[in-house]
């Protein structure tokens, strides 16, 4: 019984001292992952996370190199997961903007019985959803040619799209309600 005491205790203090060499190389750390990633917030929650996931495992390492060592392997492996993280998310803004182009302009019959408070709302808008809103969704251009003429990327173009969209509706709800939701064309409201 005192021989497991004490492993108990040893492995504890074992523990606490691989601790104490990571939290003294967290900088190290950060800047490992940072020039990984190139996004200083992003290696910061990186690691942190890391530490927080091996905290159970750190009490079974040995000395102070094999610690360092071994969190610079889960760190790498971390760095993988982050890119994997990314190309999914790019695919799917990638989709997201194919799927814009592929609705195609505004059919003209329907832009000519659009709500008028929908087009005083869309003042309301933050100016760059409105001008995206205006751009893509009146003036007819696609999400790509938008995006070069502001000058970001066709992702974060539908992404100020899609937010524009919904900032949109959400102000149209909140002034029109159940013709809103009852998606009418001929709105009378003055709300």
């Amino acid at each position: 019984m005192a021989g497991c005491v004490s492993s108990d205790v040893e492995g504890v203090e074992q523990g606490v001292d691989a601790v104490a060499v990571l939290v003294e190389n967290q900088r190290a750390f950060v800047r490992f992952v940072e020039k990984k990633l190139g996004d200083r917030a992003l290696a910061e929650d990186v690691v942190q996370e890391a530490f927080v996931r091996s905290a159970d495992k750190v009490a079974t390492l040995g000395d102070e190199e094999s610690v360092i060592a071994w969190f610079y392997r889960v760190l790498k492996n971390a760095v993988v997961d982050q890119y994997r993280r990314r190309a999914a998310k790019d695919r799917k803004l990638e989709a997201f903007a194919a799927e814009l182009e592929a609705e195609g302009g505004p059919d003209a019959e329907l832009q000519g019985t659009v709500c008028q408070c929908v087009s005083r709302l869309s003042g309301t808008l933050k100016a760059e959803y409105a001008e995206a809103l205006q751009r893509v969704e009146i003036d007819g251009i696609s999400v790509k040619e938008y995006a070069a003429e502001v000058g970001i990327t066709s992702n974060n173009a539908a992404v100020r799209v899609f937010r524009a969209r919904e900032a949109l509706r959400k102000q149209v709800i909140r002034c029109c309600g159940a013709c809103a939701k009852h998606g009418c064309v001929d709105c009378t409201c003055h709300g």
